[in-house]
This record gives C-alpha cells, structure tokens and sequence, in this order.
C-alpha cells in the first residue's frame, strides 16, 4: 500500500515544504478576501432599501434639523443637546421618540451621530 503524497504535507525545511506554505497561505488570503466580500455584500444587500423603524425615525429627526446626539460607552447609550433643536426637530422629538418604550428609543438614539462624529 502506498501513501498518496497529495494528502501529506511535505517535509519541513525543503523547497516542496516552502512552495506548500506559500500555496496554503495564498489559499489562506483567498479566503479571507471572499469572506469579506461576502460580509460587503451582505452588509449592501441588508442596507440597501431596507430601512428599520428606528433609523427611518432618527432620519426623519435629523432632517428637520435635530441637533440631539449620541454618546455610546460600554453599550450604553446617553443622548445629549447642547443646542436647541428647531420647533419641527423639538416637536417631533416630544410625540414619536420620547413616546418609544426604552427598547425601542434606544434604538433610534443609536442611529444618532455620535459625539465624536463631525
């Protein structure tokens, strides 16, 4: 019985061991580079026309001006205003985020720019 040689890898320390590695690390970065794309594609096809409740609102917020944002550490969300919103902002603000369960607020508080974003 013979041991094919393509399922054993080569003896450390020889050219077939060196060009071996270099094929597996090359089969390594294809790989790598197909998960990425593939989690690109995932990520465009999952924001692309589909928008949750939550970031339709904070969109609608900020679109009339809402200067409200978010400070997010250690998944805790805080909301702050240095400035006043506009009346449209303020109002809107008052009847359809403040209204929200916490769960719900949160999530719409996340999709806020945050304190360190220009």
């Amino acid at each position: 019985m013979t041991i094919s040689p393509i399922n054993m890898s080569p003896e450390s320390g020889t050219d077939d061991a060196r060009s071996f590695d270099t094929r597996q690390a090359e089969a390594d970065r294809q790989a790598a580079l197909e998960a990425a794309r593939r989690n690109a594609r995932s990520t465009l096809d999952r924001d692309g026309g589909t928008e949750t409740p939550s970031l339709k609102l904070a969109k609608e917020y900020l679109s009339l001006g809402g200067r409200r944002r978010s400070k997010i550490d250690d998944n805790i969300t805080k909301v702050r205003q240095w400035e006043k919103d506009p009346p449209e902002a303020e109002r809107f603000w008052k009847e359809r985020v403040e209204t929200l369960s916490e769960n719900e607020r949160k999530q719409v508080e996340d999709f806020l720019p945050t304190i360190n974003s220009p």
